[in-house]
């Protein structure tokens, strides 16, 4: 699918997938489609082409058409990231997004639905705005301010707003670590780990905004309060709908969010399920590589989810647009893709049987290197280990260094993240962050990290000349 011809370092490669990429902005045009033809038809089953589509169709297309690991080239990269074209992609999921969730709700109202059918135009509506969920993290990681503030537009369907932060700056700092909400632990189940990860989440994104806010002086309750303006979207959306079509919709409007939530978090269960980063000597979490994030290279979902599924290249680089991500062969591979992991995730007994064995090959039995469920721990160990215990002290990662920078010089100095390229000058300050022009590096708190990318923190930036 994607096609390559290179000579002599000199790229004259092409992306085989341009114009497939448009399945994804396709997705909510065909929910759309489904639910007129419901209203021309009076036929209940298309109020549930959400779920088919997301159960049925797509699961069986990627069985049909197979992967496809091929990368860009490096010497393509830079083209990639500045085609306009694929940004517009991503755009033109907002409109259908929201036309879904108008016309489902004016549906749900004035639809005379039977029970089932009911039912159908949650999931069908859960599922379009669930998936929005993936729109606005492809949003969220951008530098520009206009592609962050549709980030928070597109999760106000879904009442997700807490999303854009915890995130950014929670999950990708914490990502394969007991401390991080939204991974999953080996042996626990997608229904254990469900409201751990709201619950969880949650908490991360207001505790990230209450620290900012206070660096700023500013209470929590600031309008500044990122997590508030998120929430607030949903508010005057549901509102609006609710004054619209009255009391009945608003129940619809919380159930079909719920569940498209739940897509959220089953993904999310899905793609660190038991992987662990392991500490250094220093009592530092090893950097997060391509081995802590289960891949796909299943083509009809990266499709039709911007590439989700090359997730270790995104938790490697999270500003890297969609259409550059890699495949990496030392990252652990699903089965298949993510949207035919998901019946497997609600069959906690189904998805043990298919993902434990993944996790101890993936460790070559040590399971001591894996992130265990505490009630289970013993268990599995007992069934799984195969390697002798390590001796606690595990080699530093390569390239990773624990050199604590300098002191703040006399003058004005400026510190770029080694990931992203952020640059935090001394002169200038970061204002959002709540460091004022002048704050000197050596007054910033250790624990923080890259507000771009949230993969590197205080002591992996480099001074620059």
């Amino acid at each position: 699918m994607t096609t390559q011809a290179l000579s002599y370092g000199e790229s004259a490669w092409t992306d085989g997938k341009r114009y497939l990429w448009l399945l994804s902005p396709l997705v909510p045009v065909l929910a759309l489609i489904g639910l007129g033809l419901h209203q021309i038809t009076g036929f209940g089953a298309f109020a549930w082409s959400g779920p088919l589509l997301v159960y049925v169709l797509i699961p069986l297309l990627d069985w049909l058409i197979g992967v496809d690991r091929n990368n860009p080239p490096e010497s393509a990269v830079a083209g990639l990231e500045n085609d306009r074209y694929y940004r517009a992609i991503v755009y033109a999921y907002l409109p259908a997004q929201y036309l879904v969730t108008l016309l489902g709700a004016w549906i749900a109202v004035h639809g005379n639905l039977a029970v089932w059918e009911y039912a159908g135009l949650i999931l069908t509506v859960g599922a379009i705005n669930g998936i929005g969920i993936n729109t606005a993290h492809e949003l969220g990681h951008k530098k520009e301010s206009f592609d962050r503030w549709l980030a928070k537009f597109t999760l106000a369907p879904v009442a997700y707003g807490h999303f854009f932060v915890e995130h950014n700056k929670g999950h990708h700092k914490n990502v394969a670590t007991p401390d991080d909400p939204a991974s999953s632990k080996m042996g626990e189940s997608f229904w254990a780990f469900l409201p751990r990860t709201v619950i969880g989440s949650v908490r991360s994104a207001w505790s990230i905004e209450k620290e900012r806010l206070a660096r700023n002086r500013q209470g929590v309750w600031s309008l500044d309060n990122e997590v508030l303006q998120a929430w607030a979207m949903s508010v005057v959306l549901f509102g609006a709908i609710t004054l619209w079509l009255g009391w009945a919709a608003l129940p619809f409007l919380l159930l079909q969010a719920a569940y498209g939530a739940s897509l959220l978090e089953v993904i999310n269960y899905i793609e660190h399920y038991g992987l662990l980063r392991q500490k250094l000597a220093s009592g530092r979490y090893e950097r997060c590589t391509p081995r802590h994030s289960w891949n796909s290279n299943h083509i009809v979902t990266n499709l039709f989810l911007y590439q989700l599924q090359r997730h270790s290249d995104h938790h490697a680089n999270p500003t890297r647009r969609f259409q550059a991500l890699r495949h990496f062969d030392d990252s652990p591979q699903l089965p298949s893709g993510y949207a035919s992991m998901l019946i497997p995730a609600y069959i906690p007994w189904l998805w043990f049987r298919q993902m434990d064995p993944l996790v101890a090959k993936h460790y070559d039995g040590d399971l001591t290197k894996a992130n265990l469920h505490p009630p289970k721990r013993a268990a599995l160990l007992a069934r799984w280990q195969r390697a002798p215990l390590d001796d606690g002290h595990p080699e530093p990662f390569p390239g990773g260094h624990d050199k604590t920078p300098a002191a703040g010089a006399a003058r004005s100095s400026r510190y770029q993240c080694t990931d992203c390229g952020f640059i935090y000058d001394e002169a200038q300050g970061c204002p959002r962050e709540g460091f004022a022009p002048g704050t000197r590096w050596s007054q910033i708190p250790d624990g923080w990290s890259c507000p771009d990318c949230a993969v590197r923190d205080k002591v992996d930036f480099r001074k620059l000349d």
